[in-house]
């Protein structure tokens, strides 16, 4: 490992005396509130089994670094804000990513840099099919009873690229050079069960309709009675996800771009918004529904258009459903469908809080297993949340139940809840600043290893709350 020089800085500011500021040769982490993490992924299994997937053709003789513990840098480099490769010759010599990943504070130092793009650029196409059956398998085993409906979500993100990476092409909507990556979320529990990365000019549903059956048919091998409901966007309202969906038995909502017979159809029910607007001088949202065939599909299918007259102008939205209530409540459809804009937070969250936009090597079977270690780190954060998760009572003189209030309502219920409960409802910023970003003088000796913590740490409460949830019991010694 290797020592910074000694220096000593002063500081004047003080009045009284100086501020004198040095260097020392404990052993100190920045980073200790990964530690619970790590205890937690002990019990899911997620990176061993994660690691067991990858085929592993180098020599036994001549390693130094086992893909597990290669692994564990990265997905949990990942959890603390360092996305990249290069910041791990940094901290390769961390004593917390050293107890993170097996070895004894006094250990040798973790991969290098160089290292880790080795094994990046070595991962097989066998060990992606592998993966994929992965994030399925863990998703399924963190139902502790089988679910009578899920609710799944498709939908893709950007992510710009800047070099000479393999399939990076220009796309037209989004104006820039980029890879198009697409995850399948569940809105019941925030899991990603499914993510692939398409080149950069690829239409969103490209594939979507193989990924679709792949996930449903192995969710019914797991849950035969499940029933399952399906959202999209407009990139995904194509025949050939339409027909899958009719095909497996899936109740699905995907949005349809507006064209000129489907706004003749609606153009009624716009006049009657638009008048009642005028009318009463308050925002008007009216819906209608009927069957629609366009020239590409095969049968005609039920359309919901929902028509909004206010102070900004006038606006049209359509949906494409087979969901049964659709036809008697098709307001009620609609916004069923529209609730699918949480999916695109979790997309923002494993995008921009856990970096999954950072895929900056040049190979692209290397950036895609990237993806799939941030979709690793994203996942072990949502199993977290749910483990520590501690929502307030509802409120007694609320008649409604949570999920069925209305939009100011629910979101001041959900305000009360991020305050009550901020790591239970915490994006990966959120536990940085309350959890993993945390100062320890680490001290190993034979019998033990000591991470001791500043007792005037606002958020110590926190640290001892998710340990106690991650753990059967906790010491109280605090020696």
């Amino acid at each position: 490992m290797e020592k910074q020089a000694g220096f000593e800085i002063t500081f004047d500011f003080l009045t009284s005396k100086p501020v004198v500021v040095e260097p020392t040769a404990g052993q100190i982490s920045s980073d200790a509130g990964l530690l619970p993490f790590r205890q937690l992924d002990e019990r899911l299994g997620l990176t061993r089994q994660f690691a067991e997937t990858l085929s592993e053709r180098r020599r036994i003789s001549h390693l130094d670094h086992t893909l597990l513990e290669m692994v564990r840098m990265r997905v949990f480099g990942i959890l603390a804000d360092y996305p990249d490769q290069n910041d791990h010759d940094v901290l390769r010599s961390d004593p917390v990513f050293k107890l993170l990943c097996d070895r004894s504070i006094h250990d040798d130092d973790l991969a290098s840099q160089p290292t880790l793009s080795r094994f990046e650029n070595a991962i097989d196409v066998p060990s992606f099919f592998r993966l994929e059956n992965l994030w399925l398998e863990q998703f399924i085993a963190s139902f502790e009873e089988p679910p009578r409906e899920l609710t799944l979500d498709i939908d893709p993100f950007d992510d710009p690229t800047h070099g000479q990476q393999q399939l990076t092409f220009f796309h037209g909507f989004y104006e820039q050079y980029q890879y198009l990556a697409r995850a399948i979320t569940c809105a019941d529990n925030d899991l990603t069960l499914d993510v692939c990365l398409l080149h950069g000019s690829a239409h969103a549903a490209l594939g979507a309709a193989g990924d679709i059956e792949r996930v449903v048919r192995r969710m019914r091998e797991a849950w035969p009675d499940v029933t399952i409901h399906l959202r999209g966007d407009s990139g995904f309202g194509v025949p050939a996800m339409y027909e899958v969906g009719e095909r497996l038995g899936i109740l699905f909502s995907f949005g349809i771009a507006m064209n000129a017979r489907l706004k003749k159809l609606s153009e009624n029910t716009l006049n009657e918004a638009l008048r009642q607007w005028e009318e009463k001088g308050e925002p008007q949202r009216l819906f209608c529904a009927f069957w629609y065939q366009a020239d590409s599909w095969s049968v005609p299918r039920w359309v919901v258009v929902k028509c909004e007259a206010n102070a900004q102008g006038t606006n049209r939205r359509a949906i494409v459903t087979n969901r049964p209530g659709a036809r008697i409540l098709p307001g009620a459809a609609y916004d069923e469908y529209a609730d699918r804009g949480e999916s695109e937070n979790r997309n923002k969250e494993l995008k921009r809080g856990l970096t999954a936009d950072r895929l900056s090597d040049h190979r692209y079977f290397a950036n895609l297993f990237r993806l799939h270690l941030h979709t690793a780190a994203y996942n072990l954060l949502v199993r977290m949340r749910r483990q520590v998760a501690a929502p307030p009572a509802a409120d007694p003189h609320e008649p409604l139940p949570t999920e069925a209030l209305p939009g100011r309502r629910r979101r001041g219920w959900h305000n009360r809840r991020r305050k009550a409960d901020p790591l239970g409802e915490g994006h990966a910023c959120t536990w940085r600043s309350r959890l993993i970003k945390v100062a320890a003088w680490i001290v190993e000796t034979k019998r033990r290893v000591v991470v001791r913590l500043s007792s005037s740490w606002p958020y110590l409460d926190h640290y001892q709350n998710v340990s106690r949830q991650v753990l059967p019991a906790i010491s109280n010694d605090s020696s």
